[in-house]
């Protein structure tokens, strides 16, 4: 499913509820921040781990699956809120990215 797909399903689940009116630019970001935390919990006490998280039980590995989900939903709707197409913004981002650090900045 590509991002644009995303963000349309993402629309219609926040409009069946009617939570629009909550989706505001910083609503939406506040909300992010609050799942990044959720996500930084599941690695704060475990030092660095291995590529493919081989010593990880199943059940772990699938709440991280779903923390990560949802950074990435609201990460969407976050675009989607403020009219950014993400893939396009992603896209032209990559070749900007500097060769000499191995950071996203």
């Amino acid at each position: 499913m590509s991002l644009k797909e995303l963000a349309m399903k993402l629309e219609d689940f926040a409009k069946a509820r009617d939570w629009e009116k909550y989706h505001s630019p910083r609503n939406l970001l506040l909300a992010m921040i609050g799942e990044v935390g959720e996500l930084s919990e599941i690695f704060q006490w475990r030092g660095e781990v291995e590529k493919g998280l081989p010593n990880w039980e199943e059940s772990e590995k699938e709440h991280l699956g779903e923390e990560l989900s949802d950074v990435l939903l609201y990460l969407i709707r976050l675009a989607d809120i403020c009219g950014i197409d993400l893939s396009h913004a992603a896209t032209k981002r990559l070749p900007k990215m500097p060769s000499n650090t191995h950071q996203i900045d």
